[in-house]
């Protein structure tokens, strides 16, 4: 099934890739029989992709089941959300197959326009008529057929994609601070003011940290990378001391138990430490949740982790933890590679991809063990999301890609 899903693994095999092969070493003794080829993609990393899929789809359908109880929720079905997520599951993957395709020359090649392009959504989200408005933020446009598009998910591919052209590009500046450094400042400003319009603060942290780690892992001058991250971390201390509501909610996450917090700004954080506390070591059993049963406001997206938390117990979490934990390291390694075959562009997106998949998941488990302020950042490939689901497979598909082009660049073959 997997090797139908990734096209690649029916090319014919050029003759350097096949003298390549044969000179691969064979281990002597009892494995000395096996055919020692090098597989053409990294299938434990399809294999954990595939594990956090499915992880997420049972556990977002025992967090909604109970939902049609609600008379917010009475019209649907209790498989409502299973069917939209596995749906969203499906459209995700073909996306993967799809992207999973295009040599990372093209995507470098078309970098620049694409995030250009995808900032076109930032500004659509904010037109009437156009952007949707859900509990006071405009983050959504709406699709023909009732679907809800995200543009931040987006732009934080595309971002990406560009921080890593940016710097290749800027290698023979990259010490200056008028060529390499205003520059991106500049962009990630613009991105700002677009995101905080919204307002998604969330979103732009996660493109902010994706852009240093880029800049830092492409060599740029130190002085002035520790300028730029000072710069970027008074803005968000700028931010929220100058919302109300975003200072209100740092002050509950450091005492959630108040009554005024327990039952205002962290109400969430607080049924979530509770579904923590009830899950103990092995959880009280799937579907056995508690706070699902409308404590828990809408816990199958931020909370999600509450959930697995509170039915599968530490167990659970701990599962979810490594898995990121795997997928990080993995995407850091393939990246490592690329940078030892003089691959810059590919080692950027790799390593970016995983400061993207890890940062985020890092600040959900965080936000959901109360170890961080309450953020609206899903946790990738598990949470209830179209958008963030498509997004994040996307990322997982073009890291595939850098390690396949790596693989045949290994055995002589040319990309």
């Amino acid at each position: 099934m997997l090797e139908r899903m990734l096209p690649f693994l029916g090319r014919k095999r050029s003759a350097s890739q096949h003298k390549a092969s044969a000179d691969l070493p064979v281990r002597v003794g009892r494995m000395a029989p096996r055919n020692s080829r090098m597989l053409e993609y990294d299938q434990n990393l399809v294999w954990v992709t595939l594990l956090l899929l499915a992880y997420g789809l049972v556990m977002v359908y025992s967090a909604t089941i109970s939902f049609h109880d609600s008379p917010r929720y009475a019209q649907w079905s209790p498989y409502h959300y299973f069917v939209r997520d596995l749906f969203s599951i499906g459209a995700a993957l073909l996306a993967s197959w799809i992207v999973v395709q295009i040599p990372m020359a093209e995507l470098q090649k078309w970098s620049m326009r694409f995030f250009f392009l995808s900032l076109l959504g930032l500004v659509l989200v904010l037109l009437p008529h156009v952007g949707k408005d859900v509990n006071g933020s405009k983050r959504w446009v709406v699709l023909p057929g009732g679907l809800n598009f995200q543009p931040s998910e987006l732009v934080k591919l595309t971002a990406l994609l560009y921080a890593a052209d940016f710097m290749v590009r800027k290698q023979d500046v990259k010490q200056s601070l008028l060529k390499a450094f205003l520059p991106m400042m500049a962009v990630m400003m613009l991105v700002g003011v677009l995101l905080l319009a919204e307002p998604d603060m969330g979103a732009f942290l996660v493109i902010a940290s994706i852009t240093l780690a880029i800049l830092f892992l492409g060599g740029a001058n130190g002085k002035l990378f520790a300028v730029f991250s000072v710069a970027v971390i008074g803005a968000f201390v700028l931010m929220i001391v100058l919302s109300p509501w975003r200072r209100d909610r740092i002050f509950a996450y450091l005492n959630p138990w108040s009554e005024a917090n327990a039952l205002g700004s962290a109400y969430q954080l607080s049924h979530a430490l509770i579904a923590m506390g009830r899950g103990e070591w092995f959880g009280v059993g799937l579907g056995g949740s508690i706070e699902k049963l409308h404590y828990l406001p809408e816990a199958h997206t931020d909370f999600l982790l509450a959930i697995i938390g509170e039915e599968l117990g530490l167990a659970g979490v701990g599962v979810v933890i490594f898995a990121f934990y795997w997928i990080v390291r993995r995407a850091f390694d393939i990246g490592r590679q690329a940078l030892v075959l003089d691959r810059m562009y590919s080692a950027l997106v790799a390593q970016g991809i995983g400061v993207w998949i890890g940062g985020q998941a890092f600040i959900n488990i965080g936000v959901n063990l109360g170890l961080l302020p309450t953020k609206g950042l899903t946790l990738p490939l598990m949470s209830y999301g179209g958008s963030a689901l498509l997004l994040n497979c996307m990322a997982i598909a073009v890291l595939l890609r850098v390690d396949f082009e790596n693989r045949i660049l290994m055995r002589g073959g040319h990309v």
